[in-house]
Parts: structure tokens; C-alpha cells; sequence
């Protein structure tokens, strides 16, 4: 996962998920990237931990 510096933080994180190919992306405005998934859900829950965080 990647980190971002706290002076680098744009602010609150907004997260959204993208389609690629068999597989499901989490990303969010701050820049992190989840890893790809099969299961939609399981990118929707690695956006809600990041958001959590």
C-alpha cells in the first residue's frame, strides 16, 4: 500500500472503484491504490479500511 506524507494529505479521502478486465481496483483522491481484486466487495472493503484509517 502506498503512504502518503501527512503535509502531502489533499484532505478527506474520497474512495471509488474501477473495473479492470476480471478484476476490481479501490483507489482513493490521496493516491493510494488497493490491490487488484475478483471480488467487488473485497475492494470495497479495502477502500473502507483506508478510509478508516
Amino acid at each position: 500500500m502506498a503512504h502518503q506524507d501527512d503535509e502531502a494529505d489533499p484532505g478527506p479521502h474520497s474512495t471509488t472503484t474501477t473495473e479492470q478486465g476480471p478484476f476490481c481496483v479501490a483507489r482513493c483522491t490521496c493516491g493510494w491504490r488497493g490491490p487488484a481484486r475478483r471480488a467487488r466487495s473485497q475492494a470495497r472493503t479495502d477502500a473502507e479500511n483506508h478510509t478508516a484509517e
